[in-house]
């Protein structure tokens, strides 16, 4: 009884935290639910996705109202988690049959193209002004999974708080421009489904945001730009590893390195990659029915909108304006170098 009336307790004590935040995520996604019914009423087709629309006005409301710290835990929370379960249940609609479409020439290419991204990304930020460790935040966050990286990368090459929070305010805003302006491709440059999903994959900066980048192109675009995604994902680990011996060897005094480590694993294979490949595995065997495929595929769709109102809840567009002016040069260049270096790989390789 008594551990029952504990777990009441804590379950009531959660939902009072996280309530405020996430009440004010779904009121944010309703708003970006009926802004799509109306264009769609209005011009017979949704010309913005309530994905997209979720981060505008989420990004829209933050800037606009400031936000109590009672709602900060809740749009976290939707921001993280729910991202994390929807990436999961995206993978029962993706079999390893799709990867082995792919093939490796396209995951060779993604490779490749990430490293040669860092270099340039790096060298785009000294030229800008930008000193070592903050040119190399820019670069990790640009070339491969956008805060996370950042994030991932910040303890292994020492970089200051000052540089981690201008990089990572930038990157934030930078995200969701990258998500709205990228659709525009499709017709600029004549694209299939296809080769949009890739382009997406390769360029938009966290997992989940590649599903909004994705999503006006349709289901197919989304599976293939999430598995490129994923592969570029995976390449933290190996980034991380070489910046580590990269500083090492910079570093003089390495008496602060003894016993400790420097490349954290929960960073480099997050639990939602794994259970995306579990899920990816159970579908490609068919453990999965239909109708749960199909469930699995509305549920993650929902999560994901929710979610994109949370990480536009999170994105001050006032901070731009805090930001470093180098910083800003730096990023936008080396995202425009990424989307020019991936549209020649997606020609050569013609996918």
């Amino acid at each position: 009884m008594e551990l029952a009336h504990n777990f009441r307790q804590t379950c009531r004590e959660k939902v009072s935290e996280l309530g405020p935040g996430l009440w004010l995520t779904c009121g944010i996604a309703l708003a970006a639910f009926g802004a799509e019914a109306i264009e769609i009423h209005l011009f017979g087709v949704a010309r913005v996705e309530s994905l997209v629309l979720a981060i505008l006005m989420g990004a829209i409301f933050r800037s606009s109202i400031p936000l109590p710290d009672r709602f900060k835990p809740g749009i976290r929370f939707a921001a993280k988690t729910l991202l994390e379960i929807a990436i999961v249940l995206l993978g029962a609609s993706i079999s390893v049959q799709a990867l082995e479409v792919a093939g490796g020439p396209l995951v060779l290419g993604i490779v490749i193209l990430v490293l040669i991204s860092l270099m340039v990304s790096y060298g785009i930020g000294r030229l800008a002004g930008l000193h070592h460790a903050l040119a190399l935040l820019v670069a990790c966050g640009n070339s491969i999974c956008g805060n996370s990286a950042i994030a991932a990368a910040a303890p292994v090459i020492r970089a200051k708080p000052d540089d981690v929070a201008a990089s990572i305010a930038f990157t934030a805003v930078l995200g969701v421009v990258v998500v709205l302006a990228l659709p525009i491709c499709i017709g600029a440059f004549s694209m299939s489904v296809a080769q949009y999903g890739t382009l997406a994959g390769l360029t938009v900066y966290a997992v989940p945001q590649v599903l909004a980048a994705a999503h006006p192109a349709g289901l197919v675009a989304v599976q293939t730009g999430t598995l490129v995604k994923l592969v570029r994902v995976m390449m933290l680990g190996p980034v991380l590893f070489g910046l580590g011996l990269l500083t090492a060897r910079r570093r003089e005094d390495r008496e602060t390195e003894a016993g400790k480590p420097v490349i954290d694993v929960k960073q480099i294979v997050p639990w939602f990659i794994i259970g995306f490949a579990l899920m990816m595995g159970l579908r490609s065997v068919d453990l999965i029915p239909v109708v749960a495929r199909d469930v699995m595929t509305q549920a993650a769709t929902l999560l994901t909108i929710l979610a994109m109102a949370a990480l536009g809840l999170g994105v001050d567009i006032r901070t731009l304006s805090h930001s470093s002016g180098r910083v800003v040069t730096a990023a936008a260049l080396s995202v425009l170098a990424l989307i020019a270096m991936s549209l020649l790989m997606i020609a050569a390789l013609q996918l």
